[in-house]
């Protein structure tokens, strides 16, 4: 069983890691080109977003719902820590070909560091109605709670 294999059926089994990094196993290449399986489970919804360098997404937590998001281009300091916690969330930076897991009922935010896209494929479908009903947003910024990150200490860009 692959590392991300394990890492699927962890989730799937509702038992989720304390390390929000997904392990991607390597990429089967041919003379066609790349194929790099992200996620090893059914899927109910997939959603692309664009950030400009400097803002913040998520900055909430969702009850019933997880997601992993995939970085494309850029690279984003992302913050974690349990529901209800008073203490700093940890903070992990995330580049492009990297992938971290969410799962439910864990406060979490975004830090776009550059111009960023990413997709996030989730459990429950994105539609408005259940996202919105799932998701319950943050009186506190995370991102303000602990330090930015300075470019000269991201980790380099995968490939």
């Amino acid at each position: 069983m692959t590392e991300n294999e394990r890492f699927t059926a962890a989730v799937t089994q509702g038992h989720f890691d304390d390390d929000p990094a997904v392990p991607l196993d390597n990429d089967f290449v041919n003379g066609k080109g790349i194929i790099r399986n992200l996620v090893l489970a059914p899927i109910g919804g997939a959603a692309f977003i664009r950030s400009v360098k400097g803002s913040v997404r998520a900055n909430h937590y969702h009850k019933t719902d997880w997601h992993y998001a995939f970085i494309l281009s850029g690279a984003v300091q992302y913050f974690w820590r349990p529901v209800g916690s008073q203490e700093k969330p940890q903070t992990r930076v995330f580049r492009s070909g990297q992938m971290v897991f969410t799962p439910p009922m864990l406060e979490h935010a975004f830090l776009a560091l550059d111009d960023t896209t990413f997709i996030t494929l989730s459990r429950l479908a994105r539609t408005e109605e259940t996202h919105e009903g799932d998701v319950v947003r943050l009186a506190k910024d995370l991102t303000k709670m602990v330090p930015y990150i300075p470019q000269r200490l991201l980790p380099p860009e995968l490939p």
